[in-house]
């Protein structure tokens, strides 16, 4: 058996992750149902064998690249605990930009919103967890995210929220929103990225696309102006070396005050533009 603090120590074997430490405070709150500060006030507490065993499966399967998330099962977004499985991408801190970027520009009390390719559900139900009378509709072509995202809704308990299986706009049919938003595939299928990292363990069909990673983003574009309304926003996630390609396609497809906003390490992430 081990202690905490021993345990913990064991962040040297995890040479391949940003955040060795974090990940193994995470593993251990998960493994032993306690908080992060309970892990710092008893930090001589001893495993049992059971618990013990199980941790070093799990620090196992870390060291193979397996991410955290998908090791608990949950992930947190916007405060929110929402469960994960390898049927989505796991929801990255950088995406909390878009729902910050929406409630800026949206400050009114009725909207009804779209999210495209919603995976956890995560900016759905983010923007329904600040926004109680807002309509919104969450969308995504894969059962078992519907079914995911399903799940994550009810268990936050949002009304205002529905979840559709639907290809993009195909499931639709005339309906019109004030706002559409996507994080949507954006990675080229030659980048190395995809090699490295939890990516490895998310499905590819969430992650790349054709076109040097536009195409999902210019079939949204072409698409999006016939299910918005007067002035109607558009605003989708993206690489961060992709901004000028985005406005241009937004630009291409009539959309009016385009602009870039940036993510938290200050690089271009999410584009916008009105109907």
């Amino acid at each position: 058996m081990a202690t905490v603090k021993e345990n913990l120590q064991r962040a040297i074997e995890l040479t391949e992750s940003d955040s060795p430490r974090l990940d193994l405070e995470v593993l251990l709150c998960h493994l032993l149902g306690k908080s992060r500060a309970w892990l710092y006030t008893w930090p001589e507490h001893q495993l049992n064998d059971d618990q013990q065993a199980d941790f070093e499966q799990l620090l196992k399967r870390r060291i193979a690249g397996e991410p955290v998330a998908h090791l608990t099962g949950s992930r947190e977004f916007w405060s929110l605990p929402l469960k994960v499985n390898r049927s989505t991408l796991i929801p990255r801190p950088d995406t909390e930009v878009l729902v910050e970027t929406v409630l800026a520009l949206c400050p009114q009390d009725t909207v009804r919103l779209l999210d495209l390719g919603t995976g956890t559900g995560a900016i759905a139900l983010a923007l329904a967890s600040e926004k109680k009378h807002w309509q919104i509709t969450a969308v995504d072509t894969m059962p078992a995210a519907v079914a995911l995202a399903e799940e994550n809704r009810a268990v936050q308990g949002f009304g205002n929220v529905q979840i559709l299986q639907s290809d993009w706009f195909s499931a639709l049919g005339g309906a019109t929103f004030d706002v559409i938003v996507s994080n949507p595939p954006y990675i080229d299928t030659q980048d190395p990225h995809l090699r490295q990292g939890d990516v490895r363990f998310e499905p590819v069909s969430a992650l790349v696309a054709d076109e040097k990673g536009l195409a999902d983003i210019r079939k949204i574009a072409a698409q999006a102006a016939g299910h918005l309304s007067e002035s109607g926003l558009l605003l989708v996630e993206h690489g961060w070396e992709q901004g000028k390609a985005v406005r241009n396609i937004f630009s291409e497809y009539g959309y009016k005050d385009v602009e870039t906003r940036l993510d938290y390490a200050g690089r271009e992430r999410i584009t916008l533009g009105r109907t």
